[in-house]
C-alpha cells in the first residue's frame, strides 16, 4: 500500500530541490515514488502546481500510436493506408490527450489544491505518494531539511520518526528505523 506524505518548506524552491534528490534516490532503488507534486505559492499569493506525470501528453502519445496503427489497417480497406495512418494518428492523439487530461492518477487533485491553498506566501509544499522506501538511507539523506509535515498516512510512530529526522541536524547520526516509513 502506498503512503502519502506532504511536506511544507519555507523556501519556494526547496520542494523542487528535495524532489530532485528523491528522484536520484529512486534511480538508486532506495525509494519508489508512485506520484509527486510540487506546489509553490509565489510572492503575489498565486499557487502553481508541478505534476510529475503529465497525463495529457502520455495519453496523446499512446493514442496517436494506436490511432496510426488502426488508421493504417482501415486505410488498407480503402487502398490508402498512408492517409488512414495520418488521420487515425491525429484522431488517436486528440482523443488520447482528452482522455489523459480527464484521468485522475495518484494523489487526489482536490487534496492537492486544498492543502496548497494553506501554505504561506513565498513557500512550497511537496506531495509524495510512496510505494516502497528504504527508510534508514532515505531519512539519513534528508536530515536537517527543516520541513513541516502537513499531512501523512503514516502511523503515529512513523510520522514522529520522520518529524525527528527532518528536524535533526545533518551531522547527527541517523536513528535506525526497523519498521519503515
Amino acid at each position: 500500500m502506498s503512503e502519502l506524505v506532504v511536506l511544507g518548506f519555507d523556501n519556494p524552491d526547496q520542494a523542487d530541490v528535495v524532489l530532485n534528490r528523491l528522484i536520484q534516490l529512486q534511480k538508486e532503488y532506495l525509494v519508489d515514488l508512485e506520484d509527486s507534486v510540487v506546489a509553490i505559492r509565489d510572492a503575489s499569493g498565486k499557487v502553481r502546481l508541478k505534476q510529475s506525470v503529465n497525463l495529457a501528453a502520455a495519453g496523446a502519445a499512446s493514442g496517436g500510436l494506436s490511432g496510426a496503427i488502426w488508421g493504417s489497417l482501415v486505410g488498407l480497406l480503402f487502398l490508402n493506408p498512408l492517409a488512414g495512418m495520418v488521420l487515425g494518428g491525429a484522431f488517436g492523439a486528440g482523443s488520447g490527450a482528452l482522455a489523459g487530461s480527464m484521468t485522475d492518477y495518484g494523489i487526489d487533485d482536490d487534496l492537492i489544491k486544498r492543502l496548497a491553498d494553506t501554505i504561506p506566501v513565498n513557500s512550497s509544499a511537496l506531495f509524495l505518494l510512496i510505494r516502497k522506501v528504504q527508510p534508514e538511507k532515505v531519512l539519513q539523506e534528508f536530515q536537517g531539511e527543516h520541513a513541516r509535515i502537513l499531512r501523512t498516512s503514516l502511523s503515529p510512530e512513523q510520522e514522529e520518526r520522520l518529524r525527528n529526522a527532518l528536524a535533526a541536524e545533518s551531522s547527527a547520526a541517523a536513528r535506525p528505523l526497523s519498521d519503515g516509513i
